[in-house]
């Protein structure tokens, strides 16, 4: 719980991260319940009461800066839980709940779990408990319309309060606050996120019939996430205007930037990644451009871009499933784009592109496709099933399950990776034969080690497979700038899922894999800039199954809970924002909410289970490039060919 929903999730205070190893949790839910004590989320205990999520409690506490032998109260004692955190830190805590069974129950398991120490007492909290006042910190657990005159009445100077404020059924929501008192009569408010607290039933809070109690206050009205998003966003020209490209200067310093999309089938993601890019290389210095996508594809392509002849027995690139992931329009014009730039560079200064993934990858499926085909139907098809969800974000754990319980896996396993192995050291020994370039030689060499032990992981799936493959990709990038010299810069193309921080993702906080964002962010710091994009509906190319036939289908509307309508109802069609500046839009786009994420597979009959997941905004990314209305991909018609080159180098068919 604390590495996962708490640590990855950006609480740092190791006070408070200590406070919640040692305070057992199963101990202050309902009976029952027990079995469900460490998971991230709400539990019931009683008169209409929870015991709030552990990353809310942390957050909280984390926010009101308790620090050891300070004085803090809490308003609404519920359960016993948070009160026992704060008895870990605080010198004396006070906690007052208005249901007395409640508080009587919390009395007992304070003191069963070792926290007597804790005086609980039964009153109206909105009144607070001025017989200990002044306190060092007030945290209130329930939401209130305002913050209640008494509570800040009872803080002492420097004190701090954080309360949940605002009607959870307003479209605006409820807003974590923090007041601290600067003075007599001053004090300093601050958001710190979006929550939904049960209502702060008292003289200053609440009536039980729902209205507001302290009616003679009426709250100014606070600008909308929407309003907000819309008043920093920076209009985005025609992908072919310069004006573009020089909207990302402000990363131009940076050692990586890393252009991510929503999906891997949408035309607007790669013309945007494209403009990018060329400003970039043209005016900054960048001579890397790294992909999600095989090395030996991207190698043909690299020789094309940089004038390196083709190989003898060079086969057309990308012509594996998905072939529309990088064989489409946008791609090869962003190629004959870079071919005729690097035309006026010398030779150790031309940009080349490059291919970060596992060698192959989509190949070896279809070696273990072809292989269960004639060996195990059933176990085929459960395959089929589980590459059709091969990003974190389109699990399945059923389909996991049955894969490893099917005794044809258990049967196969050893003659499939050995098949793959005698295919990988085949196309291997072709594309070092000629010797022609040791960078080319040594990578591949890097992919013999890692892919077997990829292909053995993969074969079932999980943290572990996905945690290799972007490892890998991380490490290629890291030998490309070592190859490249000093100086030398990269920017990566990858999707959302790849390039935004996987700390602030549940593929990181609940499952524990990383992703090469949040590795650039790790070896990089601030050299490392991570842009993410999204849309709100449009078309995109996609299958509907692995190895399926590409389909042009409708993307649905982004969902109301989602950040995609947030940017949506911003009302402007193309825009940037810099999350990475400080102030209130980071703050408010740090909360925790759906994020759609689509790969080469899109399956709008599940797309809540399929293509969502819950993520952090601002702590994924640095910027966030969004486009309202997006269309498909153009594949490359069998046709296509660059001018003065072999019909079959490097996209032709």
């Amino acid at each position: 719980m604390v590495e996962r929903q708490l640590a990855a999730r950006g609480i740092r205070d190791a006070r408070v991260l200590d406070a919640m190893r040692k305070v057992p949790r199963e101990a202050f839910v309902a009976p029952g319940s027990e079995e469900f004590a460490y998971e991230d989320g709400p539990l019931p205990i009683g008169h209409g009461q929870t015991i709030s999520q552990p990353y809310i409690v942390a957050l909280m506490i984390e926010a009101v800066e308790v620090r050891p032998g300070e004085r803090v109260l809490e308003v609404g004692t519920g359960s016993g839980y948070a009160a026992a955190i704060l008895a870990e830190i605080a010198g004396a805590v006070h906690s007052i709940e208005r249901h007395a069974p409640l508080a009587g129950t919390a009395r007992e398991r304070l003191a069963a779990a070792g926290y007597g120490s804790v005086e609980v007492h039964v009153g109206d909290g909105t009144l607070g408990w001025a017989e200990a006042a002044p306190y060092d910190a007030i945290l209130v657990a329930a939401g209130g319309p305002l913050v209640p005159e008494a509570l800040k009445a009872q803080l002492a100077p420097g004190g701090r309060l954080v309360i949940p404020v605002g009607d959870v059924a307003a479209a605006e929501g409820q807003s974590l606050l923090k007041i601290t008192r600067t003075g007599d009569d001053r004090w300093e408010q601050e958001r710190i996120a979006g929550v939904r607290f049960v209502p702060l039933i008292g003289a200053q809070g609440w009536a039980e019939d729902g209205s507001r109690a302290a009616s003679s206050h009426v709250p100014a009205r606070s600008r909308s996430l929407p309003e907000t998003i819309a008043e920093a966003a920076e209009p985005l020209p025609a992908f072919d205007d310069p004006a573009f490209g020089r909207l990302f200067d402000r990363w131009a310093d940076r050692r990586v930037v890393l252009l991510g999309e929503a999906s891997h089938g949408t035309d607007d993601f790669y013309r945007a990644r494209a403009a990018v890019t060329r400003h970039l290389i043209a005016h900054h210095g960048f001579s890397i451009v790294a992909v999600e996508a095989d090395w030996p594809d991207a190698a043909a392509v690299d020789r094309f871009v940089r004038h390196h002849a083709a190989r003898e027995f060079e086969e057309p690139a990308f012509t594996r499933f998905p072939t529309w992931m990088w064989r489409n329009e946008a791609v090869a014009d962003f190629a004959d784009w870079l071919r005729g730039h690097n035309d006026g560079v010398p030779p150790a200064r031309r940009a080349g592109f490059y291919g970060l993934d596992i060698y192959n990858m989509r190949g070896s499926i279809a070696a273990v496709l072809a292989y269960l085909d004639a060996h195990d139907p059933e176990a085929a098809r459960i395959a089929r099933e589980r590459y059709g969800c091969l990003t974190p974000w389109q699990s399945d754990p059923a389909t996991y399950g049955r894969a490893v319980l099917s005794r044809g896996y258990e049967d196969c396993e050893a003659e499939v990776i050995a098949q793959l192995r005698d295919l990988l050291e085949k196309r291997l020994d072709y594309e070092t034969r000629d010797g022609q370039s040791f960078l080319d030689a040594a990578q591949n060499a890097r992919l013999v080690r890692s892919a077997e032990r990829y292909y053995r992981i993969m074969y079932y799936g999980g943290a572990e497979s996905w945690n290799l493959r972007d490892s890998h990709m991380f490490e290629t990038l890291e030998h490309l700038l070592e190859a490249r010299g000093p100086e030398a810069k990269a920017v990566v193309w990858a999707h959302n899922s790849h390039i935004g921080d996987a700390r602030a993702t549940e593929m990181g906080a609940v499952r524990g894999e990383h992703n090469i964002g949040q590795l650039c962010r790790e070896r990089f710091g601030d050299e490392a800039a991570l842009v993410g994009m999204g849309t709100h509906t449009g078309t995109v190319a996609a299958a509907t199954n692995w190895d399926g036939e590409m389909e042009v289908k409708r993307v649905r509307p982004s969902r109301e809970d989602s950040y995609e309508r947030l940017c949506h109802e911003a009302g402007q069609p193309r825009f940037l924002l810099d999350l990475a500046a400080d102030g209130p839009l980071r703050t408010r786009l740090a909360e925790e909410r759906l994020q759609r994420f689509i790969g080469v597979i899109y399956r709008p009959e599940t797309e809540l289970q399929s293509h969502y997941a819950q993520a952090s905004l601002s702590r994924q990314y640095d910027g966030w490039l969004w486009i309202d209305e997006t269309r498909a991909v153009t594949p490359l018609a069998p046709e296509h060919r660059h001018p003065g080159t072999p019909e079959t180098w490097p996209f032709g068919v």
